[in-house]
């Protein structure tokens, strides 16, 4: 992992999140910057999220659509952190995005039982922001919205949920990496000064 790649494996809401990280040394870096980017992430999310496996194309559109549910989440998610009310508007367009694309439990039998999948119609992009603006309704209201950590690391804002109380970094391999080789190098500067 080189840090190029979009931190996925948090909860599916916080992926979403995570899908535009901000540093002090420019401007984001926008994994959903164009369709291209998109289906990348898709590909990357996998059996995550339904409806979205073996997807090949995807059209500027569907792009729209899971971009303004990532705006209304960023917004939702980053005042109900700091306890305060998420915007009514945002809340609007998280519930506008579901209703478009509503989950249906479709009863079927897969050979051995029952099972009833949930499917939404529509266009890929309506589907995929339906879903995502699932995911991030459920976060909102889950008290574990509480426990969500900002990367320590300088120059990072990915956010996660810790598995750990002392996880201090969005990804070990990525940030933690990162700062103890920066430890490492500080130390050794430090104590080369020393013995001039």
């Amino acid at each position: 992992m080189n840090g190029d790649e979009p931190l996925t494996g948090e909860l599916l809401a916080l992926d979403l999140l995570n899908t535009l990280p901000h540093t002090a040394q420019g401007p984001p870096a926008d994994h959903l910057a164009d369709p291209a980017g998109l289906l990348a992430w898709l590909t990357l999310e996998g059996e995550r999220l339904p409806g979205a496996t073996g997807v090949r194309e995807v059209t500027p559109d569907d792009l729209a659509a899971v971009r303004a549910v990532r705006a209304a989440a960023t917004e939702a998610v980053a005042a109900a952190r700091r306890g305060e009310r998420p915007p009514d508007t945002a809340l609007r367009r998280l519930n506008e995005a579901q209703l478009a694309a509503p989950a249906v439990r479709y009863a079927e039998w897969n050979g051995e039982s029952v099972v009833a999948p949930a499917r939404r119609s529509g266009p890929l992009g309506m589907r995929v922001a339906a879903a995502l603006a699932e995911e991030v309704t459920e976060l909102l209201a889950d008290p574990a919205l509480a426990s969500i950590r900002e990367c320590e690391a300088e120059h990072c804002t990915m956010l996660f949920v810790p598995a750990h109380p002392r996880r201090r970094w969005c990804s070990a391999a990525r940030c933690g990496n990162r700062a103890r080789v920066a430890r490492y190098y500080r130390r050794h500067k430090e104590g080369a000064g020393a013995s001039r």
